[in-house]
């Protein structure tokens, strides 16, 4: 349908006028023309991939002209005014910077303005149309309420052009009865478009066209394909095809982002002397099923290796890597799926589904190695795109880049439910074990179930992080089902299912029996994480001599070496190794301590109430990890000692107010404080490695537990200490300690 322009509906106003003796009194407005007349003559559409239909990049045609609107300034309140113009009801949202793709064309409106009760957007203020310096990695798009405008003609609200008509994609195997393992991974291309799924003529297929499938499904990569074979099979099938001419580079995210042809409806004969497409991808070890989903895929060689924190979901997190020793992050300038699909692809997913900026993933802490990351689609490591080497003025930690990444499906989210919770996000866990013709729903025996097996659960169930991994559920009712069926579950928190845990297999043993002490979870999409300030251990370690009679508080929290119980009190001292302990949450959630106020103790010598248990470890090792000396928080008092700029206060320890640590602030132990030390009064001099271990037992979840630890070098002469080489994350991975055993001054310690 061709625009109306603002003057032509001026002469059927005329007309209508002539015609009708109304015109004479004061008219009725007409809601049509008025809307139209608003517009000038405006049509728009979403548009973008992948999305619903009721989302996307905003297009506007204007002067025949089609273009986008910039993200500077964009409110909800103006995602309101377009959803409107699209005929919706309202919007629910809006993206920022481009997430449903760059658009082309003019971007013919930048800094928008709205109130939200505009009846169209020529009554926002902006900079005026086409007047924008903004590019199309800054197109805005809305996310509108799936309820349509009463009246509002379809035709002039959604236009997909052809290349957007591929909403999904699948690979249907061809050959095989029966149970068929999954992912699948070989298989006919089949496409669903609005009139459903068909089938993909192979005339033209090329590598490149295999590349993007396999990517859209969760795959790094293709291998070849005995096409004729295929061929053969297909003579005796019949095939509905809807598709052809696919011609895909091979660096697109999405199939739609191909060169496409649709058949039309009329065309009697498609595909001739051609057969359906067929593909067959490459799963990375994470998710191949011959090796029953257990390997981690083993990391790139060399020193450029990218890794993925704080995601709630496998294949998603804030963008890390690895440089001269040190993991940093990306900042986000420029930041796009090309670059985030070579990501995906290197830790072996497919295609980026999502490029995200912004910190969505959380903020990272220390260096941000990479800006402006230009990524062809084609590279097989990020390192090898071309990218700025940044200082600390340019980007910030709030502009760190994520990725969500496009997974296989292996159907592992069919094999767990819960029952009996307030919500789908809490519950007890049930489990499907047996075979084909003999599955069963049952339960989880609670013994020894944790916050690592909850993790799993949450993560298996779709449901992000676990907030509590519960050993009673008595309160929860289970309805039919009251058999265990599983015991004995011991997980890393890692696993992407249950099944991957270590268990007790098909032998059941629980220490308490009944259907109320078994399994439950509490999930969440977010959860913090705490990260030591490693600098600050190493810049403030020292020895005192403290006397005995100033360290009774210390002796009645167990903050000394046991030796310490046969000393002459209140005579003689203590040697400590003393050190200032800063720890930062950067997760997407406050840490707030697991037990409720009603349990927490009072702390009559330091005067405030303790929170947890334990809440760190101190611990002097030796080279070949034997602990020598030790100390820790019995337990602990959290409180926001200081904030970013942005973030202001809101636990602190004084008067029992409410304890945790707020996202983006941190928690300071100076190291002149009661038990912020180690008692070394009884080792000897040599070479050690300085162990810090935060929420050693998980007792509260995060969303990351490989950064918890810190370990330094550490050299005592019997009269100095020198602390230096301090390292975080993954400080308890053979390959964390083979490259901490490489640093200097290991291979001389005098103990014997």
């Amino acid at each position: 349908m061709r625009p109306v322009s603002v003057w032509q509906w001026s002469l059927w106003g005329l007309l209508l006028c002539l015609l009708c003796s109304s015109c004479l009194g004061s008219p009725s407005p007409s809601t049509a023309p008025e809307k139209r007349a608003g517009s000038q003559g405006l049509r728009f559409r979403l548009a973008g991939f992948p999305r619903k239909p009721f989302e996307g990049r905003v297009e506007i045609q204007r002067a025949g002209e089609w273009g986008t609107i910039c993200d500077d300034d964009f409110t909800l309140q103006a995602a309101h005014v377009l959803c409107r113009e699209l005929g919706f009801t309202e919007a629910t949202g809006w993206t920022h910077s481009a997430k449903y793709g760059p658009g082309t064309g003019r971007i013919w409106l930048d800094n928008l303005s709205c109130s939200g009760t505009e009846r169209s957007v020529t009554e926002c203020a902006s900079r005026g149309w086409g007047n924008s310096d903004c590019t199309h990695d800054e197109d805005a798009g809305v996310i509108c309420k799936d309820e349509r405008l009463p009246g509002f003609s379809d035709s002039n609200v959604i236009e997909v052009e052809h290349h957007l008509q591929v909403e999904e994609v699948r690979l249907r195997p061809a050959v095989g009865r029966g149970r068929r393992p999954l992912p699948v991974t070989e298989g006919l291309v089949e496409v669903r478009v609005p009139d459903g799924w068909s089938q993909v003529c192979d005339k033209g297929w090329s590598a490149h066209n295999s590349h993007v499938v396999c990517g859209m499904l969760g795959f790094p990569s293709e291998k070849r394909v005995n096409v004729a074979f295929y061929r053969l099979l297909a003579q005796r099938q019949q095939h509905s095809f809807g598709l052809h001419g696919v011609a895909c580079v091979g660096t697109e995210a999405h199939l739609s982002l191909c060169s496409l042809e649709f058949y039309r409806a009329n065309d009697t004969t498609r595909c001739p002397g051609g057969a359906p497409a067929v593909v067959s991808c490459v799963p990375s070890p994470l998710y191949a099923a011959s090796s029953g989903q257990k390997k981690q895929q083993s990391k790139p060689q060399g020193e450029a290796r990218v890794r993925l924190k704080g995601g709630a979901h496998p294949g998603e997190g804030r963008v890390e890597v690895l440089k001269a020793g040190t993991w940093g992050t990306v900042c986000d300038r420029k930041w796009d799926l090309q670059a985030a699909s070579v990501v995906c692809r290197e830790l072996g997913f497919g295609s980026a589904r999502e490029a995200l900026s912004g910190a969505r993933m959380g903020q990272g802490m220390g260096a941000i190695h990479l800006s402006e990351v230009r990524c062809s689609g084609q590279e097989p490591s990020l390192w090898k795109c071309p990218h700025r080497n940044i200082t600390a003025e340019d980007c910030s930690h709030s502009q760190d880049a994520g990725v969500r990444c496009n997974l296989p499906y292996t159907g592992v989210e069919t094999k767990i439910r819960l029952s009996g919770g307030r919500s789908r996000h809490e519950g007890r866990v049930e489990v499907q074990t047996g075979g084909p013709g003999s599955l069963r729903w049952g339960l989880i025996c609670g013994d020894d179930w944790g916050t690592l097996e909850a993790m799993v659960a949450c993560r298996q169930l779709g449901l992000g992080y676990a907030n509590h991994g519960l050993q009673e559920t008595w309160y929860w009712d289970s309805g039919n089902i009251t058999e265990v069926v599983m015991s004995g579950v011991h997980c890393t928190g890692t696993e992407l299912s249950l099944d991957q845990c270590a268990h007790h297999g098909t032998h059941v043993a629980c220490k308490r029996t009944g259907s109320h002490f078994t399994a439950g979870v509490i999930c969440s999409e977010t959860a913090s994480d705490l990260l030591l300030h490693s600098a600050l251990v190493q810049e403030t370690a020292y020895i005192e001599d403290r006397p005995l009679h100033m360290l009774y508080c210390a002796a009645e929290e167990n903050c000394l070496a046991s030796s310490a119980r046969s000393a002459n009190w209140p005579y003689g001292h203590r040697r400590l190794l003393r050190f200032s302990s800063q720890i930062h949450n950067l997760g997407r959630a406050d840490f707030r301590p697991k037990a409720g106020r009603h349990s927490w103790v009072w702390h009559e010598c330091h005067g405030h109430y303790h929170s947890m248990d334990i809440f760190t470890h101190y611990d002097i090792l030796t080279p070949n990890g034997t602990k020598v000396a030790e100390g820790h928080k019995a337990s602990f008092c959290l409180e926001d000692t200081e904030c970013q700029e942005d973030v202001s206060k809101r636990y602190e320890c004084a008067n029992f107010g409410e304890q945790g640590i707020t996202v983006g602030c941190w928690d300071l132990y100076r190291h002149d404080i009661d038990c912020q030390w180690i008692d070394i009064t009884d080792v000897k001099p040599g070479n050690y490695i300085l162990q810090v271990v935060i929420n050693p037992n998980f007792e509260v979840a995060e969303s990351d537990f490989t950064n918890n630890a810190m370990k330094c070098n550490c050299k005592y002469d019997g009269h100095r200490i020198w602390v230096h080489n301090c390292h975080i994350g993954d400080a308890f991975s053979e390959e964390a300690n083979r490259r901490f055993e490489r640093y200097p001054g290991q291979t001389s310690n005098q103990i014997i």
